[in-house]
């Protein structure tokens, strides 16, 4: 495999993902510090999710018919730097609101773009997915301990403009990929591809277990670092039990091409599954710290198994040309999820605190029973 390749290729993984580290956990700090209350930052934060719906099929149609995805790369990487820096001029919550839908607008393809990238780029030169973004992973580390230093030493009212210098950086990095074959299949054959896919029943229980899976983690993503600081913990604590759970999620993806046969990627989701249902189950008693660390370690399971589960199963059943459309759809899932789930989290959070983490236990497990559906179908190949 082209070291050339899968060096550029990490390097895009890993300021994408320290970007997401700088803005998933603090990026709720500075909605607060603008004045917005836990119903209206759940609100904003739903937003991404909502517009991927719109962004990410338009995006991904566009690079499969042109072969184009390095190009959509760079479009879509740069847009977002215009679109951070409005967010960052904004005040009042309707701007907010307004300047984050049209940066997500841009953001949101990005990473499925990237990920479709990857996979066939890395299929066409014999590489393994997961040591590859495992860099993103160990960038995502960085940059919430970046963060979280940062939180503690500026007022949370700039911490925008990390977020928007995150932005520029991945902008940049994504000026050095490499361009991938831009061979697709005939054009006659894309809506009958398309079509295939959702008619076929294990895509769909896929799209669904992951959707609902990763759905669950909206109150975590949205509202721990809020809780934590309410507790008294500081930006770095917070970074580093951020942390801990990536680096159980790096150990996965360096393992994941010696997992064992039978791990499927049904089997994947199905882990995926029971992880986020004793974590959240676990979050909602709101534990004492010392539990912390052994939850934030699941994350592996949660996130990790999850993610390497739906993107296994796409990387061997998207039809030949059709890579990024079937990326495409499965943002749209997980976007729309996302959004429902984001969107309530606010509301439950408020009303109820910590035990709005039993909302999300439940969403897990309705995720293990798509997963199980798929699994009995036996369509989905053993990683």
């Amino acid at each position: 495999m082209s070291f050339g390749f899968s060096s550029r290729l990490a390097g895009v993984y890993a300021t994408t993902s320290t970007m997401i580290g700088f803005q998933l956990p603090f990026f709720p700090l500075w909605l607060n510090a603008k004045g917005l209350d836990a119903g209206m930052i759940g609100l904003v934060l739903a937003v991404p999710q909502v517009v991927r719906v719109l962004a990410i099929p338009v995006a991904a149609r566009a690079a499969d018919r042109g072969g184009a995805l390095r190009e959509a790369i760079v479009v879509t990487g740069w847009a977002s730097v215009a679109g951070y820096l409005l967010v960052g001029l904004a005040s009042a919550a309707p701007a907010i609101l307004l300047t984050f839908t049209l940066a997500s607008l841009a953001y949101s393809p990005v990473m499925p773009l990237v990920e479709a990238y990857a996979l066939k780029g890395l299929a066409a030169r014999g590489g393994a997915y997961g040591p590859v973004r495992l860099w993103g992973s160990v960038a995502f580390i960085a940059g919430t301990f970046v963060a979280g230093f940062a939180a503690d030493t500026i007022p949370a009212r700039h911490l925008i403009w990390l977020i928007l210098a995150g932005a520029a950086a991945m902008a940049l990095s994504t000026l050095t990929l490499e361009p991938v074959d831009g061979r697709t299949a005939a054009p006659s054959q894309k809506p009958s591809a398309r079509k295939a896919l959702l008619r076929d029943p294990a895509f769909i229980a896929v799209l669904a277990a992951a959707g609902l899976i990763q759905a669950s983690h909206a109150v975590y993503y949205g509202f721990s670092a809020l809780a934590w600081h309410g507790d008294g913990y500081d930006g770095m604590a917070i970074a580093a039990l951020w942390a801990l759970g990536v680096i159980a999620e790096i150990v996965l993806f360096a393992m994941s091409g010696r997992l064992p046969s039978f791990v499927s990627p049904s089997v994947l989701l199905m882990i995926g599954a029971a992880g986020g249902a004793l974590r959240w189950t676990a979050m909602a008693f709101n534990p004492p710290g010392v539990v912390l660390p052994a939850l934030q370690v699941l994350h592996a399971a949660s996130f990790g198994a999850t993610h390497l589960g739906a993107i296994t199963f796409l990387a061997r059943h998207a039809p030949a040309g059709q890579g990024a459309t079937a990326q495409g759809y499965l943002a749209i899932v997980l976007g729309a999820a996302m959004a429902a789930s984001t969107g309530l989290s606010g509301v439950l959070f408020e009303a109820f605190a910590a035990r709005s983490y039993a909302a999300m236990a439940l969403a897990a497990i309705a995720g293990g029973v798509c997963a199980f559906i798929a699994h009995r179908l036996g369509r989905v190949a053993a990683v």
